[in-house]
């Protein structure tokens, strides 16, 4: 029986993966900051509930102490934790800016060192990374949380490199929008007292968020939950796993435009020439 690590279960991807998994007869290590109180996952057979800060090394070298204790071996790390920083990169405070980087990058990377020792030594082992459609292209406001998405993108690709000789494989799988509390529990807003250039183009780029049709192009969270398991399962060396059919139309679009050409068709869709 193979054995699953998977951080931020709490709800979300993260919650569907690990049903996803326990339901294809997986052990899995659901973790997640606050397990107390925690019910639904705990009654589920061969699926241990572990307490992990994905910001503090303490917390995840003890989930993964306690992951292989329980189990007794690791064949998969999914690292999914994580939030998005929205706001003009202006009104970033250096605590947030720091807080974004430790859950989004830092935090994977030390799973994935506190993981690999296990992996080598049983020659085997598969890291899937958590990015975004945000990992391959860019939206006005979401600088940072870009910037997140595209260091786990470099990382995982050259690590894909290192650790193809001792048998380790690395994904990264992209979801585009998934109908879950992203928007509420994991999103934060940068705000600085004062500053108030942005409020016209804020608004802007906020109505084509919010548009009823851009949402109903978003997956459920089973859907991008399956395209993981696909990911953990193929036996393949591909890196890559688009996630949803709106993830797939934005790629596709953004791989046809030159940078320049992006650009106007950016700042035309969210109307930002009319917030100068």
């Amino acid at each position: 029986m193979k054995t699953i690590l998977i951080t931020g279960t709490s709800s979300g991807i993260g919650r569907a993966a690990a049903m996803r998994f326990q339901q294809a007869g997986w052990n899995v290590a659901a973790t997640m900051r606050s397990p107390d109180g925690e019910t639904e996952l705990q009654k589920l057979e061969n699926t241990a509930v572990l307490a992990l800060d994905v910001t503090d090394p303490a917390s995840i070298q003890a989930a993964v102490a306690a992951t292989l204790e329980r189990f007794g071996e690791l064949d998969v790390l999914l690292n999914n934790a994580g939030y998005g920083l929205v706001g003009p990169v202006e009104a970033v405070a250096p605590m947030a800016l720091e807080r974004q980087f430790a859950t989004n990058v830092y935090g994977p990377v030390h799973l994935i060192q506190a993981c690999l020792p296990h992996f080598r030594e049983r020659k085997q082992g598969v890291v899937i990374n958590v990015s975004s459609i945000g990992g391959l292209l860019v939206l006005p406001f979401n600088a940072i949380y870009h910037g997140t998405k595209y260091a786990i993108e470099g990382i995982s690709e050259a690590m894909a490199l290192e650790l193809a000789p001792l048998g380790i494989r690395v994904k990264i799988v992209e979801p585009g929008g998934v109908r879950t509390d992203f928007a509420g529990r994991s999103l934060e807003i940068a705000h600085k007292e004062g500053l108030h250039a942005y409020d016209t183009a804020i608004q802007h780029v906020m109505e084509v968020f919010a548009a009823p049709d851009r949402a109903g192009a978003y997956s459920e969270a089973a859907d991008i939950a399956e395209v993981i398991f696909t990911a953990a399962t193929d036996g393949t060396d591909r890196l890559r796993y688009l996630a949803g059919q709106d993830a797939a139309a934005m790629f596709d679009r953004r791989s046809k435009m030159s940078d320049e050409d992006y650009r106007d068709y950016a700042i035309g869709l969210f109307r930002l020439a009319e917030a100068s």
